[in-house]
């Protein structure tokens, strides 16, 4: 959209360049490469679909339970939508054999996987689920021991024997591990939890009571500080690397379960296909509220083949069951938009249709899994009501309209909020209950408690020969963000505590972000605004940042950048620097507070990788300086 007053100076400070950027040290994370450096991965191209039994049994899995799954799945249809993994939680291990530390199945709960003579192989159980047309998928956990063994001692399927056998974590045998679980038995996905790098240190009673091997944390939940972010990304990289010698082929999918912790949304893209943004979901309102929150404002830091995971849905369960059929349609439509993975996780041999139906609904599903992979953006948010915007790759909209309280509410969509012209008429279908409008301008719709509308739009968009940068989220890696020390991200939603407790002072913000890299908002969550001129649309990011964002045939980069009038840091100046396929294309003067924005062009035709980076190099504060690229474009 347009700035508040006309650039008086817009080209302020800004010297256009055509030369190597080969100077710059390669040792600098702020330097050009000229490549996406995310890995570019065959699998999870869209988000990861499929069923997992966590929320529906728990440890008290079994074989006819997952089987029966995957039959609902083909014979409802839910297969042909993309639900294809079957995953099987926690709960399905007997103990590691010793002294050769191959994993043994509880052939009680899993027949198919007794074998003659001795023995046990999951290899018959992924076979059936393949003969099916779907894929396989199974559980571990980074360290010695898994998330049950510490919170879930009554269960029947708990791992049997010495303290040895009952390690069945990955933690001495990951490539054992991963090569038992892919090569020899054939599943085809993985979640990796962290409890046994977080909750068995030797302070711990319940280790000492069960006779576990102590293990110092590596997280500690309350505190990024003290957790050992580089040794948790490194015990995770290790499980990658492991996944790429036992399929070659790429055909598998890693998620990583720590829960939004270890600063994993710096690293989570480069080494797995999806990552949780917060910890376990409960099937409560305010807990779902938690768990959107925690990936609702990261859609810079997700794109095909990695994604923000705010947990597998609930719905079926307490607030989202079939009496509480508003809230379950929230509860997905919200995973829906913001690109999640939708993983059902409910009993489907017995599902009434009005669930199917949740699970069914086709559009919302395309929403999701809509092949340019942009995550939905804020484009209105209060406490009470968020509009999120969705751009979809065949230029359409998707507007998701959502009242998270208790009361009756009035919600308007603007034409600006989804970027279109506000003299033009704008088309909505309703992908809940099929019915087509228009306006002009803005509209109003009616919201009962706890609803969400979804629509796709159509329009005659503001920028009619390109795409804003905060449109196209899926096309963004944000390299480097420019955060020297993660904190807590205070705009979560604080529920009660998820198990229900009140004991302490209650629920604080825990999970690292703060300060990230966003889209047509500043990292701190307000307006951007750059010399009182505001942006309705662009990126907000720290300096000291690199953004790479693929061009698809745009011909010009341009943005009008400066120091927002947010930042904390008003002494200290920023350079922007464009760069096209590692070459030096633009850049602008030393801005500073206070000072009017500049308009930043770069030629960009037959450039495959721009890189857009804010610089200083002699910081004088330690206080956060924040940088805007304010209407950043690509434009034909």
């Amino acid at each position: 959209m347009l700035i508040r007053a006309l650039l008086a100076s817009a080209a302020i400070g800004v010297v256009a360049f055509a030369q190597s950027a080969s100077a710059l040290s390669a040792a600098d994370p702020l330097a050009p490469t000229g490549r996406w450096s995310i890995p570019e991965r065959a699998q999870a191209r869209t988000p990861p679909m499929g069923w997992n039994s966590w929320n529906a049994f728990r440890t008290e899995v079994d074989e006819a339970k997952v089987l029966g799954a995957a039959q609902a799945m083909v014979d409802s249809g839910l297969s042909n939508l993309g639900y294809t993994y079957v995953n099987i939680d926690d709960g399905w291990w007997l103990r590691r054999r010793q002294p050769d530390g191959r994993l043994e199945i509880r052939t009680a709960i899993f027949p198919s996987a007794q074998i003659e003579g001795g023995g046990s192989s999951f290899r018959p159980f992924t076979d059936a689920l393949h003969r099916l047309g779907l894929k396989a998928g199974i559980y571990t956990d980074i360290g010695r021991n898994a998330c049950s063994q510490a919170y879930d001692l009554h269960s029947p399927n708990l791992p049997e024997g010495s303290t040895a056998e009952r390690e069945v974590g990955l933690a001495g045998h990951v490539d054992q591990d991963i090569g038992l679980y892919f090569q020899e038995w054939g599943f085809d996905y993985i979640k990796v939890d962290a409890c046994g790098v977080n909750v068995y240190g030797p302070d711990n009673p319940l280790v000492a009571e069960q006779g576990y091997t102590p293990v110092p944390p590596l997280i500690d939940q309350a505190s990024i500080a003290r957790t050992d972010v580089a040794a948790v990304k490194g015990l995770y990289g290790a499980v990658a690397e492991a996944l790429e010698r036992h399929n070659p082929d790429g055909d598998y999918i890693l998620a990583i379960c720590n829960w939004g912790s270890a600063d994993v949304r710096a690293w989570g893209k480069n080494v797995g296909h999806m990552w949780r943004t917060s910890g376990d979901i409960t099937p409560t309102w305010t807990r779902m509220l938690h768990n959107f929150d925690s990936a609702s404002t990261r859609a810079l830091y997700a794109q095909p083949g990695a994604w923000n995971d705010p947990d597998i849905l609930f719905i079926g369960h307490g607030e989202f069951d079939e009496a509480h059929l508003t809230e379950a349609r929230s509860h997905f439509s919200l995973w829906a938009m913001i690109n999640a993975p939708l993983l059902i996780s409910y009993d489907l041999r017995q599902a009434p249709q009005s669930l199917m139906d949740i699970w069914g609904n086709a559009d919302v599903v395309a929403l999701n899994q809509d092949p340019g992979g942009h995550q939905g953006v804020i484009a209105y948010a209060s406490d009470d009501v968020q509009i999120i915007v969705k751009t979809l790759a065949d230029g359409r909209k998707a507007a998701a309209l959502f009242n998270r309280g208790l009361g009756e509410t009035e919600v308007t969509l603007t034409a600006a909020q989804l970027k279109f012209a506000p003299d033009a008429p704008v088309r909505l279908r309703d992908l809940w209950d099929g019915t087509e409008s228009a306006f002009t301008g803005e509209t109003t719709f009616t919201l009962s408690p706890r609803q969400t509308l979804v629509f796709a739009a159509s329009g005659t968009r503001v920028l009619t020969d390109g795409l804003y940068v905060s449109e196209m989220p899926g096309a963004v890696n944000v390299a480097v963000d420019g955060v020297v020390a993660p904190e807590p991200d205070p705009v979560i939603h604080r529920m009660r505590n998820a198990w229900g407790e009140t004991r302490g002072s209650g629920e604080r913000p825990t999970y690292a972000g703060w300060g990230g890299a966003r889209a047509d908002s500043t990292p701190y969550d307000e307006a951007l605004k750059i010399d009182d001129q505001g942006f309705d649309t662009g990126v907000g990011v720290l300096t000291n940042s690199r953004l790479e964002i693929r061009n698809d045939g745009f011909a010009r980069f341009q943005a009008k950048v400066g120091v927002d009038d947010s930042t904390r840091n008003t002494r200290d100046a920023v350079r922007f620097v464009v760069y096209g396929d590692g070459r030096l294309l633009a850049e602008s003067g030393p801005m500073r507070f206070g000072q009017a924005p500049a308009l930043l062009s770069a030629e960009v035709a037959g450039v495959r990788l721009i890189e857009i980076v804010a610089r200083s190099d002699a910081l004088t504060s330690d206080l956060p300086l924040v940088a805007v690229w304010g209407e950043a474009a690509l434009r034909r």
